[in-house]
């Protein structure tokens, strides 16, 4: 069991979020761990850098896990070709110890990640207005008389 409070923090976060919150979730691990790589880059901490990148790898790989190729379309698969580059390319930066590959991933992943949250922002409106229209103030509901010598069975 993990005791770290930013751990339970993150888990709590994802499990109340929307499937694209979680996607979100998972571009700013991603980002996080790659700004975690750049510094131990910067300080010559290998294996801070390897961890780091070892596991940006492994969440890109559980985001190209998860489409779904068949019904998702042009998007699923230019998310496929994006990740792949984005694998490539963090393989690259390991092996040439390279903070500028890094940081151009980075940058394509904040973008990327804008238009999700985006996304997640335009379904958030959309379920308030639908939660909305199917909703009565108080005053406009029907009333419901609760005094027990009205009741019949």
């Amino acid at each position: 069991m993990n005791t770290d409070p930013r751990f339970a923090y993150r888990e709590n976060a994802a499990r109340g979020a929307s499937p694209i919150g979680r996607v979100v979730l998972l571009y700013e691990q991603v980002i996080k761990d790659l700004g975690a790589a750049i510094t131990a880059l910067s300080n010559q901490d290998i294996q801070l850098r390897t961890q780091s990148l070892n596991h940006a790898l492994l969440v890109i790989g559980q985001l190209q896990a998860c489409l779904d190729l068949e019904r998702g379309g042009d998007v699923a698969r230019n998310l496929d070709r994006f990740y792949g580059l984005v694998l490539k390319r963090l393989l690259e930066a390991q092996v040439r110890a390279s903070a500028e590959i890094l940081r151009e991933q980075m940058d394509l992943l904040l973008s990327v990640r804008a238009a999700w949250v985006e996304a997640e922002n335009a379904e958030t409106r959309e379920l308030e207005l639908t939660e909305g229209r199917g909703t009565q103030s108080p005053a406009a509901a029907p009333r419901v008389d609760t005094q027990p010598s009205h009741w019949r069975a």
